[in-house]
């Protein structure tokens, strides 16, 4: 096909396009109107445009110019930007006239593309014509990215985990897309067809531009808790588990195995003895889980509490200190009444020879009426030691083992245990053994005596 022929075609295309129609038409058209394309790549943006076929202009006089920066009226030239030196080329084909309107083409090619070149591209050509100018708005988006991403469709088969690899220029298909496992080229496609493994790591990149690698993905690293260790009772905690994962993981919250809420923090109020165990939480995505090591939340009592405790404590001992000292105040006092009125009690001692305690009984002739009118009182009266003396001229009756004995000499007598009986039975006892008088010994050893006033 030869040239003329071409653009015979060319001339039946656009004269078919109702919008191309009527000689006073001023129009640029994009195709299409939003491009994207990955960053290092190259991309071409066209567009055509057309203008009446009037005698005021020359066809062959039309200049053409893309611009992103300027005015509509005072453009910046794409070509002479200093941002795009090298990088930037235009071309466009020759007008075609119908007897109406003139069509031209043009395109614009971009080369080793960077994120700032995302923008909107307009196209704007200028005739001889005075009037014959035009800018085509709104014009081309074009956006640039590197964001080639592995996602996770839903999928039906809980047993398996479904992968795949696209970017936000190619939702659709249409580029041809390599996996690596670890960094390792493993296969090729949109979807991932191999097991899938917890420990491992995954990406994927469109075929021709490997250095535009998606985001590994992974699943969760072991994931940290803060805080741990012991908590004041009555007090608030909020404790956060943290993983590294990709895509970023979500979190349940155990205690003693048993599941408790989900959620990156874990909120307690009013912290009570019972909230006290141990605690972990478990990290997962889709790709798998992994649980915190297990930690212990102690609760300990408020300064309040032992403060009160303390307290409590204290007066306790003070109330115990004045209880002894009164019972001993009390059994002081009992032991000096007991002094000075006497005791009831028998005291044994086995000593080997009983010794008296200069204890000096007299004769109920010899006492005074008040000391008689006391002894006659008291029943039985027990001492440890009894030393019983009387006047050189005054006879002594003395029952010794049971019998009564008169002497005039002076003797000691040595009792363990002593009972003064009433002064009526004493004399009756010794007045019935006055006949059976005997000689004893000047000194005495006996268990047990009675001593009759």
């Amino acid at each position: 096909m030869n040239s003329r022929s071409a653009a015979r075609g060319f001339l039946a295309f656009l004269l078919s396009l109702p919008a191309l129609q009527g000689s006073n038409d001023y129009k640029v058209i994009y195709a299409p109107y939003n491009v994207c394309a990955l960053r290092d790549s190259t991309v071409d943006i066209n567009c055509t445009y057309q203008f009446p076929n009037i005698s005021e202009i020359n066809p062959n006089n039309v200049t053409t110019l893309w611009f992103t920066k300027g005015e509509i009226h005072i453009p910046v030239n794409l070509t002479h930007d200093a941002d795009n030196a090298g990088r930037v080329e235009t071309s466009c084909g020759k007008v075609v006239c119908t007897p109406s309107l003139c069509v031209g083409n043009c395109t614009v090619r971009i080369k080793d593309l960077r994120q700032n070149d995302s923008a909107e591209y307009k196209f704007r050509f200028i005739t001889n014509y005075e009037k014959g100018k035009y800018t085509g708005v709104p014009g081309v988006m074009l956006n640039v990215t590197d964001q080639v991403k592995v996602s996770f469709p839903a999928s039906t088969d809980t047993t398996r985990v479904n992968m795949t690899c696209n970017s936000t220029c190619n939702q659709t298909g249409g580029f041809t897309y390599t996996w690596f496992r670890n960094g390792q080229n493993v296969e090729q496609g949109i979807y991932y067809k191999g097991n899938i493994n917890s420990e491992d790591n995954y990406s994927c990149a469109v075929e021709g531009n490997k250095h535009l690698h998606s985001p590994s993905v992974y699943a969760p690293k072991p994931p940290s808790v803060t805080p741990s260790g012991k908590i004041e009772e009555g007090s608030s905690l909020t404790l956060r588990c943290s993983s590294d994962a990709n895509p970023a993981a979500n979190y349940t919250w155990f205690k003693d195995h048993e599941e408790r809420q989900s959620g990156q923090n874990y909120i307690i109020t009013n912290i009570t003895s019972e909230l006290g165990s141990n605690y972990y939480c478990q990290a997962h995505n889709a790709i798998g889980r992994r649980n915190s090591t297990s930690f212990l939340i102690e609760i300990t009592s408020s300064s309040s509490q032992t403060t009160a405790v303390a307290v409590g404590t204290i007066g306790v001992l003070l109330a115990t200190i004045l209880l002894l000292v009164f019972l001993w105040m009390r059994t002081k006092r009992a032991s000096r009444t007991s002094g000075q009125g006497g005791s009831t009690e028998t005291i044994e001692e086995p000593f080997p020879v009983p010794v008296y305690d200069n204890l000096s009984a007299l004769t109920i002739s010899s006492a005074p009426a008040v000391q008689r009118e006391l002894i006659e009182d008291q029943d039985d009266l027990h001492y440890a030691s009894v030393h019983i003396s009387h006047s050189e001229n005054q006879e002594v009756p003395r029952c010794l083992a049971g019998s009564c004995v008169q002497s005039d000499q002076t003797d000691e007598v040595l009792y363990s245990v002593v009972n003064f009986k009433r002064h009526n039975a004493v004399t009756e006892a010794c007045d019935q053994r006055e006949t059976g008088k005997t000689s004893d010994k000047d000194k005495k050893k006996t268990q047990g005596v009675n001593v009759n006033q």
